[in-house]
């Protein structure tokens, strides 16, 4: 068990309290949309990691996790719709909207699935 340090402030003695040393990652897009999220809609886990040091990192592995299933996503949609480079070469005005449609269908099936959850 860690021995608590205090200092003298008048005529009392305050715990001198400090959060663990966290590991520097890169938390991207996702990471940051499920820190806003903790943050506003489940406060208790979001102090939970914070305290223990571990809000970096599980905010890095939910980024991870969501850019993984995005990119199969949008391949498995691609492959279902029929969307190939022959239809960009030939009409790409049609093969970016269909990009654009898929995209935002498997952003907000991620963001259900990994983000908000």
């Amino acid at each position: 068990m860690k021995e608590i340090a205090y200092k003298q402030n008048g005529d009392y003695l305050i715990p001198d309290l400090k959060l663990p040393k966290q590991e520097m990652l890169e938390i991207g897009k996702y990471g940051r949309m499920r820190m806003k999220y903790l943050k506003e809609h489940s406060p208790y886990l979001w102090s939970n990691h914070k305290l223990n040091g571990t809000l970096n990192r599980h905010l890095s592995e939910v980024n991870d996790q969501a850019e993984s299933r995005l990119e199969t996503l949008i391949e498995q949609m691609k492959a279902q719709y029929g969307i190939t480079e022959q239809l960009k070469a030939s009409d790409p005005m049609k093969w970016v909207g269909l990009m654009n449609n898929i995209k935002a269908q498997a952003e907000e099936i991620v963001l259900k699935e990994i983000v908000f959850a």
